[in-house]
This record gives structure tokens, sequence and C-alpha cells, in this order.
């Protein structure tokens, strides 16, 4: 995927690194296509991790939204200078905030930029410790789509998941939930899975894939900057992060109800869905569930 040039003055990142670790749905403020679907107050990541694990505590936290100038002294200009993947997640960020803010200045929804938050190993978040087992995530309570860039090469060594788009298809998902949680209907699908237990996997795994939809609406309506084997590299990512080939790699017997993500034949579903379409209004992941 060629990259976009970028101004690092006009995305918001943050760098830890350095630090020393540390269907009938309800309505809400609007819709951006798909019936006012979305999301539960979730975090998304890549590695089968446990979200319970990230979500203690997370009533109860104190947030304060972390500044845009990187700490540990370094400017946003030099956070996306560290290294190769991170200039090239910086490029990612300004190209999915260029696609996104239209869309809700359309929709009459207000926009707010997601906050890149890089890390190595351990650091913290809004919705608590940040570590690299649990992969990239986002944390709704502070928009902060946290990474450690190291995960990239494990993807690619151990998940078979290598390529420049496989890795613009992480930022893509996790900003994904960033649109889910902009929307507003957030706060009231969690009371729906606190008040039905039973159907929060179900759910969860509903919200994953509309933001697996959502990264194959980006990589659409970008395919300027799209390669040859672009499109194959994001497949195979989605292929990798399946809860069933996680579990099977895993040593585990894939078991549907204990999915969170969905399969990785559901994940390349919803992927080429936005590929092929470039249009959110057809990522209703939550369309059987309507009455």
């Amino acid at each position: 995927m060629r990259l976009n040039d970028f101004n690092p003055a006009n995305i918001r990142v943050r760098d830890q690194r350095g630090e020393g670790g540390g269907g009938g749905f309800p309505g809400g403020k609007g819709s951006l296509g798909c019936g006012g679907l979305l999301i539960v107050l979730a975090i998304a990541y890549f590695t089968g991790a446990d979200p319970a694990q990230l979500l203690s505590g997370l009533d109860q936290a104190q947030v304060s939204a972390p500044q845009e100038q990187a700490v540990g002294g370094r400017t946003a200009a030099e956070s996306c200078a560290v290294n190769e993947y991170s200039h090239e997640a910086c490029a990612h960020l300004d190209s999915l905030n260029r696609t996104w803010e239209p869309k809700f200045k359309a929709a009459g929804i207000a926009f707010e930029q997601p906050i890149l938050e890089f890390y190595s190993r351990e650091g913290q978040s809004g919705c608590g410790a940040a570590q690299s087992a649990m992969g990239p995530f986002y944390c709704p309570s502070d928009e902060g789509i946290y990474i450690d860039t190291a995960f990239y090469d494990e993807m690619a060594q151990q998940m078979g998941a290598k390529g420049d788009f496989a890795r613009a298809y992480v930022i893509a998902h996790e900003y994904g939930h960033h649109v889910q949680n902009l929307t507003g209907i957030s706060r009231q699908v969690r009371q729906m899975q606190q008040q039905n237990p039973s159907r929060e996997n179900a759910l969860s795994v509903r919200l994953e894939l509309q933001a697996d939809c959502y990264a194959g609406v980006w990589a659409a309506l970008n395919k300027d900057r799209i390669e040859a084997g672009d499109l194959e590299e994001g497949l195979t990512a989605a292929h990798a992060v399946g809860d069933d080939t996680l579990m099977e790699q895993a040593g585990r017997r894939p078991v549907e109800a204990a999915f969170t993500h969905g399969s990785s034949a559901q994940r390349m579903k919803w992927l080429r869905i936005g590929m092929e379409t470039g249009d959110e209004d057809k990522c209703d992941t939550f369309a059987d569930l309507k009455p």
C-alpha cells in the first residue's frame, strides 16, 4: 500500500516508549448508515486475549484525556519517525481521519480524532494496563488506539500475516471501533449485554465483524493507494486472527459459543464486504437481530 503524505501536526499521537513501561437497537446521536447499530463499550484486540482483563475497573476509573504532545519530550513528528512501523501507522491514521471525518460531518455527528498511543511491552491506558500480549486495542475512555509496533513482527512471524496492508488492516480495524464509539450507542448496547449476559459474546462478535467491515470500507475508499497483493494480505490477516484459528493454534478445540471476534471465515467475509462495496451501510452485522 502506498503511504499517503501526512503532516504530523494534523494527527493526535502520544508515545509511552522509553518511559519504562508503566438489531432493533436503541437510537443514539445519529447513524452513519447501518440503521444506528453499533457498539458495546469494548476493546478490540487481535490476539484472542480475554477482554475482561482490559475492562476490569473501567467504570470506576477516573480518566483524563492525554495531551497531544507526546510524553517524554517527543513531538508527534518524532514519535512517527521512531521506526518504519511508527511512520506507517501515523500515515494510516492520517488517511483514516481524512476518510471518516467527512462521513461524520455529512451525517451531522460530532467527530473527534482518536489518539494513536505507542508503547513498548507495557504501558497505561484509560482502560487500565496496556500489555504487548493483548495486541493492539482501542480504549473508548480516552479514544486511544494502543499499539506496541513489535506486534507487527509477531503477526508476520507467528501468524503468517505479512505485508504493509496487513498492518494497515490492524489500525483500520481499531479505528472502526472509534467510529462505533463516536456514534453514541456504546453505552446502550453495553447495557443490553449486562442485562442479558448470555448474549454478550454474540454481540461482541458482531461489533468486531463490523469493525472489520469498516476497515474494508476505508480500503475501498482509498483504492488509489492499493497495490497488487494488498487485498490478499488483508484477507490473510483477517483469517489469522479468527477465533477458531487462534484456538486451534493454542491447542484448543474451537467452540463457537466462546468466540468474541468471529471465525476466520466470518472476519474475511466482512472485510471483503467492506472492500467490495466501500459503503458503511453494508456493514450491518446486526441485521438478523432486528425484528
